[in-house]
Parts: C-alpha cells; structure tokens; sequence
C-alpha cells in the first residue's frame, strides 16, 4: 500500500499516527512499539463469537443453576487471560469517619471516610467521600464511581482535602500532583465529565467516590522512572498482596485492583444506615467504566452497571480488531491486562476463544446499561452495541427483559434500553454527560421500580 505525506494541519491532529493512502489505517507507537490501529469497516475480518449459554466443553445451559456454573466458567476465563485473577478480600475493612456536614444548600449531608485495610491502620489508604440525600424517609439507593483526579474535583468544597499522592498530569495539574485550581471542576457545565450532584439527591440517590489514583496509580505509555508502568503501577494496594510473581501470566493487575475497590466501596455502603446498599447502581467512564463493569462482573453485589464509554478491553467486541484494539491495549497499558492477553494480539478474529459480549452476559440477570459515544471511531461504538446483542439471549434466558431487538440506534435514541439491559450512545465528546446521568438514574429508576 502507498504511503503518502501528510500535512502539517494533519500532524498537528494526528500528532505520531501515519496515515496510510486511501485506507483508515494508522500507526501508534507505545512504549517504543509500533501499533496498527484499523479504522476501515472493509478490513474487519470474519470472525466466530462464542456462544455465552453454552459451557467449553460444548453442553449447553439448560436451567438457572446451570447458568451460575457457567458465569463462574467465563469470569475464569476472564481471570487466567485478560484481567488477571480476582484481588483477595483485606484481612481488615475499617472505615473512619473523618468529618461530616451539611452541604448542597441544605439538601445533603456530606461524609468523608479514610478506609484502611489492616487492623492497625498501616499500609494503602482510600479516602471515600459520601452525599445522602438530607431529607429521605428511607434509606436510599447509592451510585458509586471512582473519580480521575481526587474527590476534591467533584464540587465546590473547601472542606474536602487536595489528593495529595500521585495523579495523573494534566493541563490543570502541577505535574504529577493535583492542584488546588481543579477543585469544583465538574460542577462546569463546559466540563467533558460533569458531575450533577443536586440531580442526583434531587432523584433520591447517594453518591460516593474516591479516587482511583490512591488504589493503584496509572502511568502513561512512554514515561521513564519512577513511573514507569512495568513498576510503579504495581504499587497502592498492591503492597497488600504481597511480592509479585513474574513468572505467572495471570497477576492481579490494574484494572482488577480498580473493581475491587470498587466493592470496597459497596462494602462501606453497607455499613451506612441511611444507605439500601442493595439498590446499588455503580459507574465509571473510560478506563473506570472498564474497571465499573469487570467490578459489576465479579461481584453479584451490585445491582445495576452503568458503564460508560469504555473503549476496547471494556464492552466492544475484540475480534473486530477496530480502533482500539488488543495490540493497543497491551502496548499502551501493559499493567491494565495480565501476560496472558499477549498472545491473541497477532490476530484476535482466529485466537480469541472469548470476547466481551461474555463479560457483559456475567452482569445477567442485573441490570447493564451501556452508553457510548460515536464521536470517536477509537472506542468503536458499534462494536459495543454488537457485544450487547450478543450477550442478550442470556437476560432473555433468565427471563429478565433483554434490550430490544431494533436495529444499530442513532445517537439519542432510546429504543435499545430494555428493563434490564441496553444501549444508548450520544455524540459530542468524552466524558461523563448530563445525558448519560439523566439515561443512567432513568434506567436504574426502572430497575428499582421507583
């Protein structure tokens, strides 16, 4: 195929890609390796998608029971070749409760939680920060998230503390700490990821969120010492688990560590009175809606699953091979899946033996909604929606109202959402919306029949 030059107006958007003449085709370099990366539909190649109502060994699920059997099959599945194998329970859970107050003009009362691990209160910490609606006559249902940047984004609160470990860096960060200037960020509605705490009281839930950065910190592709992924990802709650074996292509790895807190969350949920912690709704978007839907997937706990915009490696279809895609996933975030994911690169459409509409059947018969957007053809946002048509016949199994049967919907459409499971997507750009709050609360309304 002939290359041809690009432009300078296209670097500039392209930044390292190289655009392959005539085809949507190009080239990423992580971590010192070159990555294809297909954005042509024609170059999609046949692929098998395995059947999640039918065991390995070729039976098929024929009862409920049999259904459990088969959810333990596929999470293995999941363990020993992408994610790595499920994090331990802590030895400990102690939560304590740092400071509380009335906040929100009056309408909630504002918790915040140091969470320990060990019963002397040595090792990681997370610092949890909870909202319950002020004047609810019962307790109530709980979104749950891991925020980007600290809790101290979330809103305008000079009472909640600055995270102050590593974080991500970004044009508001002082390198690789947070800053003081980001605090209240997503209370602006010009914000890509919003966070509409009013709405949220006002529908009668509870928030609460930490951030993801004190669990288990997330370098970038291409960064040297000391943070680099190879190292200094393995840290946090890693230092709970103990020396890792290198020799094992199944570690416990990033995007593992993020679900388990995640139910660590829902652990602290449980302790709190003013809280049904079994009407729990739990979110993320991107790299957290992957870590939302894998915590989701593994722990039963959780009632409904809002995950949002994932990308490859959370609900699109790996074998599509289409934006990001398991070459990229490995190269670019090596600690996010276990050794074991390697192989499948060279050509995922002949060697996966799953995919994710499998991880998606594990939240059945619980209610799963997942939103995307299409303003990227990287996070492949109709392979998410060909995921979930596949993972449908397991809620209509269980007898638990699948997503409708109704063709690839156009952004805004609602017709996909079903009582129990579905799909919408949007246009603009990446982040966490209004709309997918209003469709997320919306959906879990239904699931809770509110």
């Amino acid at each position: 195929m002939k290359v041809i030059r690009v432009t300078a107006a296209v670097c500039a958007v392209l930044a390292a890609f190289t655009v392959h003449a005539a085809k949507l085709v190009v080239t990423n370099d992580y971590n010192g390796v070159k990555v294809l990366v297909n954005y042509d539909e024609s170059r999609i190649a046949p692929y098998t998608l395995e059947d999640p109502l039918t065991f390995v060994d070729g039976r098929k699920v024929k009862s409920q029971a049999d259904w459990r059997v088969r959810r333990e099959e596929i999470l293995e599945i999941f363990a020993k070749e992408m994610y790595g194998v499920e994090p331990p329970k802590p030895e400990a859970l102690i939560t304590d409760l740092v400071n509380e107050k009335v906040t929100a003009a009056g309408f909630a009362i504002r918790r915040q939680y140091k969470m320990y691990f060990k019963a002397d209160r040595t090792g990681p910490c997370i610092n949890w920060i909870l909202w319950i609606p002020r004047w609810a006559k019962k307790p109530v249902p709980v979104v749950s998230f891991l925020n980007y940047r600290g809790n101290h984004e979330l809103v305008c609160d000079n009472d909640i503390p600055v995270q102050t470990g590593w974080t991500r860096a970004g044009k508001h960060t002082d390198g690789n700490r947070s800053s003081e200037r980001t605090r209240g960020m997503m209370q602006d509605a010009n914000s890509d990821s919003i966070f509409p705490l009013a709405m949220i009281l006002a529908r009668g839930y509870a928030a609460m969120s930490a951030c993801y950065c004190e669990v288990s910190p997330d370098p970038g592709y291409n960064q040297k010492p000391p943070y680099e992924q190879k190292t200094f990802a393995y840290t946090g709650v890693f230092d709970l688990w103990g020396k890792r074996d290198e020799s094992r292509t199944d570690n416990i790895t990033a995007l593992g560590a993020w679900a388990w807190a995640l139910s660590r969350g829902l652990d602290l949920a449980e302790r709190v009175p003013e809280i049904d912690a079994k009407r729990s709704v739990v979110t993320g978007c991107s790299r957290l809606g992957k870590a939302a839907l894998l915590a989701a997937a593994r722990d039963e706990r959780f009632a409904v699953c809002v995950p949002n915009q994932t990308g490859g490696g959370g609900a699109p279809l790996a074998k599509r091979n289409y934006g990001e895609n398991v070459n990229t996933e490995i190269h670019a975030f090596t600690h996010w899946y276990c050794r074991a994911y390697d192989k499948y690169a060279p050509d995922p459409a002949k060697l996966l033996t799953f995919d994710q509409h499998m991880l998606l059947a594990c939240v059945a018969p619980r209610a799963l909604l997942i939103e995307g957007f299409d303003t990227s053809r990287w996070m492949d946002t109709e392979g998410e929606y060909l995921a979930c048509k596949a993972a449908a016949p397991v809620w209509k199994f269980l007898g638990k109202g699948t997503m409708p049967d109704v063709p690839y919907p156009d952004n805004y459409d609602l017709s996909a959402i079903g009582d129990s499971f579905g799909y919408v997507r949007r246009s603009e750009d990446h982040g966490i919306s209004g709309y997918d709050w209003q469709w997320m609360l919306d959906f879990a309304d239904r699931a809770f029949g509110k």
